[in-house]
């Protein structure tokens, strides 16, 4: 979770959300890493997690991810809760609830719901204080 928290500041300096992601595969390597971006790609997708997604599709060459953890400072919105499924992850550890647009805990329960044909173990709460100040400062600059 240190490293997303390394990835979201860098989102930070870039105006950009400071939401940060890694994706871990099973030996514990990050094989894929993302920091927010849509306003400076101007793409509504450039999230930090789907960003980690791509990266470790690519390294691993399958768009499936099996065995492998999410961490992500920010639960992630209903989009990227769909592509963490799609993508067959095992585990996603977050750390800020994000009661506002939350697909995991907050407003949907996309992950682990018994209506898809995969579940993903969730896990919030990690440095969520941390999490939380990051995206605090964030947006007390910009009031």
């Amino acid at each position: 979770m240190r490293e997303a928290l390394e990835y979201a500041e860098f989102a930070a300096t870039m105006g950009e959300v400071p939401v940060g992601a890694v994706v871990v595969d099973a030996s514990g390597d990050i094989i894929g890493s993302g920091s927010n971006s849509p306003v400076g790609q101007c793409d509504p997708t450039a999230h930090a997690e789907i960003e980690a997604l791509q990266m470790a599709g690519q390294r691993t060459n399958n768009y499936r991810l099996n065995g492998c953890t999410i961490y992500t400072t920010l639960e992630p919105c209903v989009m990227c809760a769909g592509a963490i499924v799609h993508a067959r992850i095992q585990r996603l550890v977050f750390g800020a609830r994000d009661l506002r647009f939350g697909g995991v805990r907050s407003k949907f329960q996309i992950a682990d719901s018994e209506l898809l044909n995969h579940r993903v173990e969730v896990v919030e709460g990690v440095l969520a204080v941390e999490c939380q100040r990051l995206l605090q400062a964030f947006f007390e600059e910009r009031r």
